[in-house]
């Protein structure tokens, strides 16, 4: 029997492990990973703890024993041949699989800009000991981009003492991923920190020591990290002949599934549709929910696959958390800047933010405050976007409305 085979071993390759074996799978499974060390989470890279870089690893050896899962560390993967289901890894051994799924993620943009080789990027453990290296020496840092990743770093140094400068293309904050009026209070908290967070500017290049704008300012900047989002990694599967779409990523089915009946794709690398708006262009989601629920649903489809069922279609809606200073913010659901948003104030520190489509249905739910204060909110939020439920604004925005009677 050839193996059920994992090229990935963040957390959503190893979620698919583990839930083949759980879903009833007897046969070899094998998770392979280029980086070295146990499999471990992502998110906690930007927040260290008493100093220093977190490491939480997501499982330990004896589970990986346990389930029978043939863990293979630092191990790159030179080719993938589908004709013959055969893996070809750098060391020139061959690896048969029955189904293969890729779970490869995403690495960091670079800065498309002379000096650009200065900036660091977050996305690994090492990339995180580098990063907080060089902020214990430095006396002025610059990030370059003003989403997730970015304002969570600029929260983590500016309260580690460090002087810090947001530098924004666009003309606001987290303009992709979080309701406007949310995203304006966001940048007011980061503002009232000290950070200088400025939007609508563009680099020109990097120098020693500082950034040159495209209008000729310079900044001191013995810090420069490129927060300007990711990019899947994805260049076995092109080289295999898969299909990807303008970004990069690889295009699957409803079911996670390739064009390819052996081949399946999930978490940061793939762009899956969702049932719940069929006829919009399929979405990459970068989260860390999304790598679980899709590896989670590959191993199912993998094993429906090999037992001659139909699969299950993925129609989990998204979410998100980020961890700014004393406020947490979610967002449930699909944003969209182009449409009206509406606004539920049950505090003064507390917002949230909802937005419809032309028919009605609740689309998003975000929302910020002091922590997780807000989580039930957005939790029974998600719920109505699960029954395609069509609140009325009014309700939405009455603090005084349950979001429970909603539905």
């Amino acid at each position: 029997m050839a193996a059920m085979v994992i090229i990935g071993a963040g957390e959503c390759g190893c979620t698919a492990a583990f839930a083949l074996r759980e879903g009833g799978w007897d046969g070899e499974i094998v998770l392979i990973g280029d980086e070295p060390g146990l499999p471990y989470e992502r998110p906690p890279l930007s927040k260290p703890e008493g100093g220093r870089v977190q490491r939480r690893e997501v499982t330990d050896a004896a589970r990986l024993d346990a389930a029978r899962i043939d863990f293979r560390p630092a191990t790159p993967v030179a080719a993938i041949d589908r004709a013959r289901q055969v893996l070809r890894l750098d060391d020139g051994h061959e690896l048969a699989y029955a189904r293969l799924l890729l779970a490869t993620g995403a690495r960091p943009r670079a800065l498309n800009l002379p000096g650009a080789e200065q900036a660091l990027g977050l996305r690994t453990h090492r990339d995180a000991l580098a990063l907080f290296e060089r902020a214990a020496r430095a006396r002025h840092a610059v990030l370059v981009g003003a989403g997730l990743i970015g304002l969570e770093l600029a929260a983590v140094l500016q309260q580690r003492g460090l002087p810090v400068t947001v530098l924004e293309a666009g003309e606001r904050v987290l303009a992709r991923a979080v309701p406007a009026p949310l995203a304006e209070r966001l940048a007011a908290r980061h503002r009232a920190a000290g950070t200088h967070l400025r939007t609508g500017c563009r680099l020109a290049r990097l120098e020693l020591g500082r950034v040159v704008l495209d209008d000729g300012e310079t900044l001191p900047a013995d810090l420069v990290v490129a927060a300007v989002g990711a990019e899947p990694r994805s260049e076995l599967a092109r080289a295999a002949g898969l299909a990807v779409d303008a970004a990069g990523a690889l295009q699957v089915d409803a079911h996670l599934r390739t064009a390819d009946p052996a081949v399946w794709a999930a978490g940061d690398g793939a762009s899956a549709p969702s049932p719940w708006w069929p006829g919009r262009p399929a979405q990459r989601q970068e989260n860390w929910r999304n790598a679980i629920d899709q590896g989670r649903h590959a191993a199912r489809t993998m094993l429906a696959a090999e037992r001659g069922e139909v699969p299950p279609v993925f129609d989990a809606v998204p979410w998100f958390w980020s961890d700014q200073h004393e406020l947490g913010l979610q967002v449930a659901g699909w944003p969209d800047a182009g449409r009206p948003v509406w606004l539920r104030t049950p505090a003064p520190d507390q917002q949230l933010a909802f937005q419809l489509d032309d028919s009605g249905r609740l689309q998003c739910a975000a929302a910020l405050g002091p922590g997780t204060t807000l989580a039930r909110e957005v939790r029974l939020a998600e719920r109505l976007i699960r029954q395609q439920a069509r609140p009325a604004p009014e309700a939405l925005t009455d603090p005084a409305v349950a979001l429970r009677s909603l539905a």
